[in-house]
């Protein structure tokens, strides 16, 4: 009898033990999954193939211990709140296609049991994904969809680490401003009514059309005159007519929103007619994809594109050096815009899940609306991730910012990004004006 009692008493004491070491979240988990919907296939597949890679990259990260990262979920093997949990990512592709984004977050969320959903790139497929989020109050951290109207809905399980594209549109207006004033590195003051026309070409879903919008809106804003404004269909395959029209507005700056394959497209047919503005610019999407580069070779240089991103940022953060040349190892590519963003995605659900520890929905929501991480942690130059939780827009990081780089050719002969804006950090001379194709 004596013997069931010890036996007892030592069991009762291994219990507390356990108790007391478990996370607060429950027992410790093998892994949390997080169900990540990106364009793996279709017009969009080689931003999905670099998201991917960025997203797996962070999770090898969180998962592993490395002495050499100066950031905090490079130190822990998988989440220390969560007696070590794993980051498992379960990848589903949604085609760009909004239908059947909602039906694999459905799917993701009563099959698989996700604990969360990173996505979706297509601002429209964030849209209806997002919904169905909210519907079930499931977490969803968005880290590469930029329509503003994202996180004017009121959403309560819906968290975005990008900046939008209000911030970017104006950071192209202010660039436009800075020339005119002689703020731009290696140019000398532009008249205004050399470049005063301008003209759009947008593709028409929930994103392309907002981007539309919003620079008919800064155009009047900065006093440009808005000479054209086009919607067309990503998939198209045929550009001809929309670059006519563009031609025969005789517009001196060309702004565009499209995904890789149109603006690889948009670019090939400018060129074919011979249309040569002062000014190209791109709302990154296609214009910052390595398949543009590779595809239109030196035609790109002196083009435009707005990004949060560039390998140039190494010069200022150490550690996105380190980040990006795990990632060249991994891909053969540098970090961009999309990989380094849906990196900042997979790390942000890590930095919730570590400050909570639990897996819990309402949990996972309190961490996140008190989430502070600083921009030391991050790759990519922005003064931190802390989301807003009262007023127009609910969700949206408030500490990020973006650029906006020129392709040129280096001394080695390959054509590469150079940061032109914010101003201090100008890492080249802008080529002004477009040189030509």
């Amino acid at each position: 009898m004596k013997s069931v009692l010890r036996f007892g008493a030592f069991f009762v004491g291994i219990l507390a033990i356990l108790v007391l070491l478990c996370p607060p979240g429950g027992f410790a988990a093998g892994e949390v999954k997080i169900g990540v919907i990106y364009p793996l296939t279709g017009g969009a597949a080689a931003a999905g193939r670099e998201l991917r890679a960025g997203a797996e990259l962070a999770a090898k990260i969180a998962n592993s211990v490395m002495p050499d990262l100066p950031m905090t979920m490079a130190r822990n093997s998988g989440i220390k709140s969560l007696g070590g949990a794993k980051i498992k990512l379960i990848f589903k592709d949604h085609e760009g296609n909004p239908t059947l984004g909602a039906d694999l977050a459905k799917k993701l969320i009563l099959d698989d049991k996700v604990d969360g959903i990173l996505g979706c790139y297509h601002s429209s497929v964030t849209k209806t994904v997002s919904a169905v989020c909210e519907q079930y109050g499931v977490p969803m951290i968005n880290g590469t969809s930029t329509s503003p109207a994202l996180t004017k809905r009121g959403f309560k399980w819906f968290w975005r680490t990008t900046p939008h594209d209000r911030w970017f549109t104006k950071d192209l207006f202010e660039l436009l401003k800075g020339l005119t004033e002689g703020k731009v590195r290696g140019v000398r003051a532009v008249p205004k009514k050399e470049i005063i026309n301008v003209a759009s070409a947008c593709e028409k879903t929930e994103w392309g059309s907002h981007v539309s919008r919003l620079i008919a809106s800064f155009a009047k804003e900065y006093g440009f005159n808005l000479r054209k404004s086009l919607l067309y269909a990503a998939k198209s395959a045929d550009l001809s007519s929309e670059v006519r029209s563009l031609k025969a507005s005789r517009a001196d700056v060309l702004l565009f929103a499209s995904y890789t394959s149109d603006a690889i497209l948009m670019v090939k047919t400018l060129k074919a007619q011979r249309v040569r503005p002062k000014i190209i610019w791109g709302q990154d999407a296609g214009f910052e994809k390595p398949e543009f580069r590779s595809t239109l070779g030196d035609s790109i240089q002196g083009i435009l594109t707005r990004t949060v991103f560039l390998p140039k940022v190494v010069q200022i953060k150490a550690l996105a050096g380190k980040v990006n040349a795990l990632y060249k190892a991994k891909t053969g590519n540098d970090l961009g815009g999309a990989s380094a963003r849906a990196f900042t995605g997979v790390q942000t659900w890590v930095h919730v899940l570590e400050k909570v520890g639990s897996t819990k929905p309402a949990d996972i929501q309190g961490a996140a609306n008190s989430i502070n991480i600083p921009g030391s942690e991050l790759v990519v130059p922005w003064a931190g991730i802390k989301f807003s939780t009262s007023g127009e827009e609910l969700g949206q990081n408030v500490l990020g910012s973006g650029l906006i780089g020129q392709y040129q050719k280096g001394p080695d002969g390959k054509m590469g990004l150079e940061i032109i804006y914010p101003f201090d950090v100008a890492s080249a001379d802008m080529i002004f004006p477009f040189p030509g194709y």
